[in-house]
């Protein structure tokens, strides 16, 4: 079904570039048959769209003018997710071709969507290896953030995995919403990201959105500050990237995020994790690079705290070559 909606989008979108189309022009750009061409043409005039028969030695079509166009067979969600991979699309040649895409997309949607989308700026912060298992972003949460950026509103919201403080004790213990000023979206190695200010905090944060529920209603209007940095794209650089190291291992640390960043500078990247689920212990991810897979195991015990080794399998190997020189160590001494 995608296939076929994305086809009848090029097609379209071809109908409308050009007056007329030969039959056998618009096959060999689609890569189908001449027969998938006329069902697929048959389609449009199902949906509404007024195109034509051309005379000719090969037959062909034509998109006639005058004619209100109506809206694409989007539901929200798909509208709201094409939209938005247009607007980040990254891959050489292609960025005036999305613009012009999403500008189309733009024009036949409904007016609340179009008004919600246009509050949805984002901005793709390139980044050489992307991650495997990305969580999935629920576009209404894409859009409530969009637009409480664009109104300059305070964004309420809870966090999963947060480190904010705790209210209450034992089975009423409950963290309160967070409060920031929301800056502006990004996405950086296939993650979404809010760039903020934590008004608890009192300082810039960056919040996955995808932990992110945010509640209503937003709170107050606020002036926006200065973004310690020449533009959002270089924070992000500042706040992720980090010199390139021959190894770079994973680890989950039981430590705060904001006990154990202060001790890895720009060799790694610390991101809070949910409390263990057995002991309520914090966590941690920590991603770092050293000179070798010797070397970056022995910086995990650095952290003097409780670790479990996420890979590569190098660093687990390393982990234990190192543990048995250990072992074998001490009982030499005694």
């Amino acid at each position: 079904m995608l296939e076929t909606s994305g086809r009848l989008l090029t097609l379209l979108s071809l109908l409308q570039a050009r007056r007329d189309w030969p039959g056998l022009a618009l096959a060999d750009r689609l890569g189908v048959s001449p027969r998938t061409v006329r069902r697929d043409v048959d389609r449009l005039r199902e949906l509404g769209y007024p195109v034509q028969a051309t005379k000719g030695p090969d037959g062909g079509y034509r998109l006639d003018a005058g004619s209100e166009l109506p809206p694409l067979l989007f539901d929200d969600e798909q509208a709201v997710a094409v939209a938005v991979a247009l607007r980040t699309a990254q891959a050489p040649g292609v960025e005036e071709a999305a613009v012009r895409a999403l500008a189309t997309i733009r024009q036949v949607m409904p007016a609340r969507l179009r008004a919600r989308l246009d509050a949805l700026e984002v901005t793709s912060v390139p980044r050489g290896r992307r991650e495997r298992d990305l969580p999935h972003v629920a576009p209404d949460v894409l859009l409530a953030v969009g637009t409480a950026i664009r109104a300059r509103e305070v964004l309420r919201f809870d966090y999963e995995g947060g480190s904010g403080e705790v209210m209450g004790t034992g089975d009423q213990a409950f963290r309160p919403p967070r409060r920031a000023e929301p800056y502006h979206l990004v996405t950086w190695g296939g993650r979404w990201y809010l760039v903020a200010y934590d008004l608890e905090r009192e300082d810039w944060r960056t919040f996955r959105v995808d932990r992110m529920a945010p509640r209503t209603p937003t709170g107050p209007r606020f002036a926006p500050r200065e973004l310690p940095a020449p533009d959002v794209s270089a924070f992000i650089a500042q706040r992720f990237s980090r010199p390139s190291s021959p190894v770079e291992g994973e680890a989950v640390l039981h430590a705060r995020a904001q006990d154990v960043a202060p001790w890895v500078g720009e060799r790694g990247t610390v991101e809070e994790l949910p409390d263990d689920e057995l002991d309520g212990r914090p966590r941690c991810r920590l991603v770092m690079g050293s000179w070798s897979w010797t070397g970056r195991a022995s910086h995990l015990a650095l952290f003097e705290v409780p670790f479990e080794i996420v890979g590569p399998p190098e660093l687990r190997d390393a982990a234990a070559e190192l543990a048995e020189r250990y072992r074998a160590s001490t009982e030499r001494a005694r």
